[in-house]
């Protein structure tokens, strides 16, 4: 019986002991809450990452459990180093919350809660540039935007492979803007702009643009930035002319289309007609016989008229041997 008693004492010392150690190592640090974290808590859907879970302390044999909310995901042994738990992310479920166990003999410690977030990657984005020039300095406007990205976005300007300007952070799709100012030098300058957001290593850098050199009081920059509209007043000149060109054409070509064709026949002009004969007393008449003169008279439609002069033949029997003609 005694021999019992004894055995339930130094169990109760030990537990005792053991509880005052836990106790002694969190107060004096020996055993600290452990540390979960990951190189970002910002991610693409379908990425795989690496969890960390670590304690200060190197020399202690710890062990490791992992949790997402209340599911156990594994334990590991360890010593020294963190151990290293590699997921994949495939849906919002798998974003977490993650916690970490150590655990060194009876005494156990947990790590702060962690969570990953879903981002979209930025697309490459759009610089453009509007200029104002004086004889000594030129004015630039540099205006940056990815229509594609989460939010925020940082845009930095870059002149060749200077930054120019700081980060501009954007929370709403809306272009960053900087002005400069530069002395005209008469040399090519080249300006890009970069985006990112939280994603790390996806940032993406837009088209170089490059300034055309200027001296003196050229502005070939200007004629750069005129030429589309020139293009499209052009282009608007253009259809004006054809619109006013073709219905001209089509009307023309319609007027000759139903005009009469005339194939070698010529109408027969119809007039009045009138033959008007004249006697005219002959001396050297035969006698009983008058010689006519017929004057032919012809009416057109216009109203004129013609007048055709022809004579008429007069026979006459004479005797034979005698040659002598007979006046017309």
């Amino acid at each position: 019986m005694w021999k019992k008693s004894f055995l339930m004492l130094l169990f109760s010392l030990s537990a005792q002991t053991a509880a005052l150690d836990c106790e002694t190592m969190k107060k004096t640090n020996e055993f600290p809450s452990p540390k979960v974290y990951s190189e970002t808590d910002v991610i693409m859907k379908g990425q795989n990452v690496s969890l960390f879970c670590s304690n200060q302390n190197k020399s202690l044999q710890i062990t490791y459990v992992m949790f997402r909310g209340m599911k156990h995901l594994g334990t590991w042994d360890g010593k020294g180093e963190p151990m290293i738990f590699n997921l994949r992310i495939s849906e919002a479920g798998d974003l977490g919350p993650y916690k970490c166990k150590t655990q060194v003999s009876n005494c156990s410690r947990y790590s702060q809660e962690f969570s990953f977030t879903f981002a979209n990657p930025v697309t490459t984005p759009v610089l453009n540039i509007s200029a104002f020039q004086t004889e000594t300095a030129r004015y630039i406007t540099l205006r940056c935007i990815s229509y594609n990205g989460s939010l925020p976005i940082n845009y930095t300007f870059f002149e060749k492979d200077v930054a120019i300007s700081p980060a501009i952070s954007k929370n709403v799709r809306e272009p960053a803007e900087f002005n400069l100012t530069e002395r005209i030098t008469g040399e090519r300058e080249e300006y890009r702009c970069k985006a990112k957001n939280r994603l790390p290593n996806h940032a993406k850098y837009s088209q170089p643009f490059t300034m055309p050199s200027t001296g003196g009081d050229s502005c070939p920059f200007c004629l750069q930035l005129l030429l589309p509209g020139l293009l499209l007043l052009l282009i608007v000149i253009i259809l004006m002319l054809a619109f006013w060109i073709l219905p001209k054409y089509k009307a023309r070509k319609a007027m000759r289309d139903n005009a009469p064709r005339n194939y070698g026949n010529k109408p027969m002009e119809v007039g009045i007609y009138a033959n008007v004969c004249q006697n005219q007393a002959d001396d050297k008449s035969v006698p009983g016989l008058e010689p006519r003169q017929c004057v032919s008279t012809a009416q057109d439609g216009t109203g004129h008229s013609k007048e055709i002069h022809y004579a008429t033949p007069v026979f006459q029997e004479v005797a034979q041997g005698d040659h002598d003609c007979l006046p017309i």
